[in-house]
Protein backbone atom coordinates (compact mmCIF):
# COMPACT_ATOMS: atom_id res chain seq x y z
CA UNK A 1 0.00 0.00 0.00
CA UNK A 2 1.09 3.75 -0.38
CA UNK A 3 0.60 7.08 0.63
CA UNK A 4 0.05 9.97 -2.00
CA UNK A 5 1.65 12.51 -0.21
CA UNK A 6 0.14 15.51 -2.28
CA UNK A 7 -3.20 14.57 -4.61
CA UNK A 8 -5.65 17.50 -5.51
CA UNK A 9 -8.92 15.69 -5.52
CA UNK A 10 -11.59 17.78 -4.86
CA UNK A 11 -10.70 19.49 -8.14
CA UNK A 12 -13.41 19.77 -10.99
CA UNK A 13 -11.48 17.05 -12.67
CA UNK A 14 -12.99 14.69 -10.55
CA UNK A 15 -16.58 15.93 -10.43
CA UNK A 16 -18.22 12.77 -12.75
CA UNK A 17 -16.48 10.21 -10.99
CA UNK A 18 -14.50 10.98 -7.37
CA UNK A 19 -16.19 8.87 -5.02
CA UNK A 20 -16.16 6.09 -7.08
CA UNK A 21 -12.48 6.43 -7.87
CA UNK A 22 -11.72 6.96 -4.23
CA UNK A 23 -13.49 3.93 -3.00
CA UNK A 24 -11.78 1.17 -5.89
CA UNK A 25 -7.89 3.23 -5.25
CA UNK A 26 -8.32 2.59 -1.43
CA UNK A 27 -9.79 -0.64 -1.80
CA UNK A 28 -6.78 -1.72 -4.07
CA UNK A 29 -3.28 0.17 -3.30
CA UNK A 30 -3.83 3.90 -1.48
CA UNK A 31 -3.55 3.80 2.26
CA UNK A 32 -3.11 7.69 2.32
CA UNK A 33 -4.14 10.90 0.89
CA UNK A 34 -2.71 14.39 1.90
CA UNK A 35 -5.28 16.48 -0.63
CA UNK A 36 -3.97 20.54 -0.27
CA UNK A 37 -5.27 23.54 -0.65
CA UNK A 38 -4.12 26.26 -2.80
CA UNK A 39 -6.63 28.86 -1.77
CA UNK A 40 -9.94 29.46 0.41
CA UNK A 41 -12.33 27.65 -1.71
CA UNK A 42 -10.30 24.40 -2.77
CA UNK A 43 -8.33 24.58 1.49
CA UNK A 44 -12.19 24.43 2.57
CA UNK A 45 -12.97 21.69 -0.25
CA UNK A 46 -10.22 19.85 0.84
CA UNK A 47 -11.13 19.47 4.26
CA UNK A 48 -14.74 18.09 3.38
CA UNK A 49 -13.25 15.66 1.43
CA UNK A 50 -11.14 15.04 4.61
CA UNK A 51 -14.28 14.75 6.90
CA UNK A 52 -15.65 12.21 4.35
CA UNK A 53 -12.97 10.00 3.88
CA UNK A 54 -11.33 8.87 6.99
CA UNK A 55 -7.87 7.71 5.10
CA UNK A 56 -7.39 11.61 3.48
CA UNK A 57 -6.13 14.73 5.29
CA UNK A 58 -6.04 18.09 4.21
CA UNK A 59 -3.63 21.30 4.03
CA UNK A 60 -4.83 24.66 3.77
CA UNK A 61 -3.05 27.54 2.40
CA UNK A 62 -2.77 29.82 -0.65
CA UNK A 63 -0.72 28.43 -3.63
CA UNK A 64 1.82 31.68 -5.02
CA UNK A 65 0.24 32.66 -7.67
CA UNK A 66 -2.96 32.82 -5.50
CA UNK A 67 -1.44 35.37 -3.15
CA UNK A 68 -2.46 38.47 -5.06
CA UNK A 69 -5.61 37.66 -3.27
CA UNK A 70 -4.51 37.38 -0.04
CA UNK A 71 -5.28 40.07 2.80
CA UNK A 72 -4.80 39.83 6.52
CA UNK A 73 -8.36 38.74 6.48
CA UNK A 74 -7.64 36.00 4.74
CA UNK A 75 -5.09 34.81 6.49
CA UNK A 76 -6.44 35.02 9.42
CA UNK A 77 -9.39 32.23 8.47
CA UNK A 78 -6.73 30.17 6.68
CA UNK A 79 -5.43 29.83 10.24
CA UNK A 80 -8.78 28.91 11.67
CA UNK A 81 -9.14 26.41 8.95
CA UNK A 82 -5.80 24.84 10.01
CA UNK A 83 -7.35 24.39 13.69
CA UNK A 84 -9.55 22.05 12.54
CA UNK A 85 -9.59 17.91 12.83
CA UNK A 86 -7.67 16.38 9.86
CA UNK A 87 -5.97 19.24 8.95
CA UNK A 88 -2.64 18.07 9.07
CA UNK A 89 -0.21 21.05 7.32
CA UNK A 90 0.01 24.37 5.80
CA UNK A 91 0.05 24.30 1.89
CA UNK A 92 0.71 24.57 -0.39
CA UNK A 93 2.49 27.77 -0.30
CA UNK A 94 6.05 28.66 -1.84
CA UNK A 95 6.61 30.92 -4.83
CA UNK A 96 6.37 30.37 -8.00
CA UNK A 97 8.71 32.38 -10.60
CA UNK A 98 7.42 30.88 -14.18
CA UNK A 99 4.21 32.41 -13.95
CA UNK A 100 3.73 36.44 -13.89
CA UNK A 101 0.41 36.95 -12.53
CA UNK A 102 1.76 38.05 -8.59
CA UNK A 103 4.95 39.96 -8.31
CA UNK A 104 7.67 38.43 -6.22
CA UNK A 105 7.34 40.79 -3.46
CA UNK A 106 4.17 39.76 -2.81
CA UNK A 107 4.61 36.65 -2.94
CA UNK A 108 7.61 36.45 -0.55
CA UNK A 109 5.08 38.29 1.92
CA UNK A 110 2.43 36.06 1.93
CA UNK A 111 4.74 32.89 1.91
CA UNK A 112 6.41 34.78 5.52
CA UNK A 113 3.48 35.02 7.00
CA UNK A 114 2.30 31.15 5.67
CA UNK A 115 5.20 29.52 7.28
CA UNK A 116 4.84 31.75 10.52
CA UNK A 117 1.22 30.58 11.00
CA UNK A 118 2.76 27.19 10.24
CA UNK A 119 5.20 27.53 13.36
CA UNK A 120 2.33 29.19 15.46
CA UNK A 121 0.53 26.42 15.06
CA UNK A 122 3.16 23.60 14.93
CA UNK A 123 2.24 22.54 11.46
CA UNK A 124 4.78 21.20 9.13
CA UNK A 125 4.80 22.91 5.20
CA UNK A 126 4.45 21.87 2.10
CA UNK A 127 6.60 23.92 -0.84
CA UNK A 128 5.60 24.81 -4.23
CA UNK A 129 9.08 25.71 -5.73
CA UNK A 130 8.94 26.63 -9.21
CA UNK A 131 12.12 28.13 -10.74
CA UNK A 132 12.55 30.20 -7.35
CA UNK A 133 14.85 27.56 -6.24
CA UNK A 134 16.97 30.63 -4.12
CA UNK A 135 14.70 32.19 -2.70
CA UNK A 136 12.54 29.64 -1.43
CA UNK A 137 15.65 28.60 1.01
CA UNK A 138 16.46 31.91 2.09
CA UNK A 139 13.10 32.69 2.95
CA UNK A 140 12.91 29.30 4.85
CA UNK A 141 16.17 29.90 6.75
CA UNK A 142 15.58 33.45 7.22
CA UNK A 143 12.19 32.31 9.33
CA UNK A 144 13.93 29.91 10.68
CA UNK A 145 11.24 26.89 9.35
CA UNK A 146 13.56 24.58 9.62
CA UNK A 147 14.41 24.64 13.42
CA UNK A 148 10.79 25.10 13.77
CA UNK A 149 8.46 22.79 11.97
CA UNK A 150 8.83 19.97 9.21
CA UNK A 151 9.53 21.24 5.48
CA UNK A 152 8.14 19.18 2.78
CA UNK A 153 9.22 20.45 -0.80
CA UNK A 154 6.62 19.08 -3.02
CA UNK A 155 7.26 17.62 -6.54
CA UNK A 156 10.94 18.07 -5.58
CA UNK A 157 12.06 20.09 -8.82
CA UNK A 158 15.67 21.16 -7.72
CA UNK A 159 19.57 19.79 -8.50
CA UNK A 160 21.17 16.68 -6.68
CA UNK A 161 23.48 19.81 -5.31
CA UNK A 162 20.50 21.36 -3.51
CA UNK A 163 19.22 18.27 -2.23
CA UNK A 164 22.92 17.38 -0.45
CA UNK A 165 22.95 20.71 0.82
CA UNK A 166 18.98 20.72 2.45
CA UNK A 167 19.73 17.10 3.61
CA UNK A 168 21.93 19.25 6.05
CA UNK A 169 18.64 20.31 7.64
CA UNK A 170 17.24 17.43 9.44
CA UNK A 171 13.03 18.89 9.25
CA UNK A 172 13.64 18.83 5.33
CA UNK A 173 11.77 16.58 3.43
CA UNK A 174 11.14 15.60 -0.46
CA UNK A 175 8.11 14.42 -2.11
CA UNK A 176 8.89 12.75 -5.54
CA UNK A 177 6.05 13.05 -9.02
CA UNK A 178 5.40 11.98 -11.79
CA UNK A 179 8.65 13.45 -13.92
CA UNK A 180 10.83 11.05 -12.30
CA UNK A 181 9.34 8.64 -14.81
CA UNK A 182 9.73 11.17 -18.07
CA UNK A 183 12.35 9.58 -20.68
CA UNK A 184 14.51 13.07 -20.80
CA UNK A 185 14.81 13.78 -16.96
CA UNK A 186 17.73 13.29 -16.92
CA UNK A 187 18.53 15.01 -13.49
CA UNK A 188 16.09 12.21 -12.01
CA UNK A 189 18.81 9.51 -11.08
CA UNK A 190 21.27 12.04 -9.56
CA UNK A 191 18.55 13.04 -7.27
CA UNK A 192 16.94 10.28 -6.42
CA UNK A 193 20.31 8.17 -5.37
CA UNK A 194 21.26 11.81 -3.41
CA UNK A 195 17.70 11.52 -1.54
CA UNK A 196 17.27 8.60 1.29
CA UNK A 197 14.11 7.09 1.58
CA UNK A 198 13.56 8.45 5.13
CA UNK A 199 13.44 11.59 3.60
CA UNK A 200 11.14 10.75 0.86
CA UNK A 201 7.44 10.74 -0.49
CA UNK A 202 6.05 9.57 -3.12
CA UNK A 203 2.70 12.16 -4.39
CA UNK A 204 0.69 12.40 -8.30
CA UNK A 205 -0.37 15.77 -7.66
CA UNK A 206 -3.14 14.56 -9.11
CA UNK A 207 -5.16 15.69 -11.41
CA UNK A 208 -1.59 16.71 -13.23
CA UNK A 209 1.80 15.36 -13.70
CA UNK A 210 0.49 12.22 -14.70
CA UNK A 211 3.76 9.11 -14.87
CA UNK A 212 4.63 6.99 -18.02
CA UNK A 213 2.97 5.47 -19.84
CA UNK A 214 -0.01 7.61 -19.03
CA UNK A 215 1.44 10.84 -19.68
CA UNK A 216 -1.19 13.08 -21.09
CA UNK A 217 -4.06 11.44 -19.37
CA UNK A 218 -5.71 12.58 -15.70
CA UNK A 219 -3.98 10.95 -13.04
CA UNK A 220 -4.76 9.94 -9.93
CA UNK A 221 -3.40 8.66 -6.59
CA UNK A 222 -3.23 4.99 -7.54
CA UNK A 223 -0.71 6.19 -10.13
CA UNK A 224 2.09 7.01 -7.68
CA UNK A 225 2.68 3.20 -7.79
CA UNK A 226 4.55 4.19 -11.51
CA UNK A 227 6.64 7.05 -9.63
CA UNK A 228 7.45 4.42 -7.00
CA UNK A 229 8.54 1.74 -9.22
CA UNK A 230 10.86 4.35 -10.68
CA UNK A 231 12.54 5.25 -7.89
CA UNK A 232 12.95 1.46 -6.65
CA UNK A 233 14.60 0.98 -10.23
CA UNK A 234 16.96 3.83 -9.33
CA UNK A 235 17.87 3.53 -6.13
CA UNK A 236 18.60 -0.74 -6.90
CA UNK A 237 16.43 -1.97 -4.13
CA UNK A 238 12.84 -3.32 -3.98
CA UNK A 239 9.17 -2.11 -5.03
CA UNK A 240 7.81 -2.93 -1.25
CA UNK A 241 10.90 -1.26 0.36
CA UNK A 242 10.32 1.88 -1.08
CA UNK A 243 6.48 1.86 -0.36
CA UNK A 244 7.25 0.70 3.12
CA UNK A 245 9.51 3.66 3.55
CA UNK A 246 7.96 6.48 2.03
CA UNK A 247 4.37 5.74 4.03
CA UNK A 248 6.80 5.70 7.31
CA UNK A 249 8.08 8.96 6.13
CA UNK A 250 4.98 10.75 5.07
CA UNK A 251 2.98 9.61 8.33
CA UNK A 252 6.16 10.82 10.47
CA UNK A 253 5.93 14.44 8.68
CA UNK A 254 2.24 14.66 8.97
CA UNK A 255 2.21 13.43 12.26
CA UNK A 256 -0.23 10.08 11.34
CA UNK A 257 -0.74 7.16 13.79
Amino acid sequence: MLFDSHAHMDVEEFAEDRDELLERIHADKISYVVNPGVDLETSTGAIELAHKYDWIYAAVGYYPQETCFMDEQMLAVIEELAKKPKVVAIGEIGLDYYWDRTPHDVQQRWFREQIRLAIRLGKPIIIHDREAHGDVVDILKDEKAFDNIKVLFHCYSGSAEMARQLLKEENCFFSIAGPVTYGKNRKAKAVIETIPLDRMCVETDSPYLTPEPFRGKRNDPSLVEYTARKIAELKGVTFEEVAAATMDTAKRIFGIK
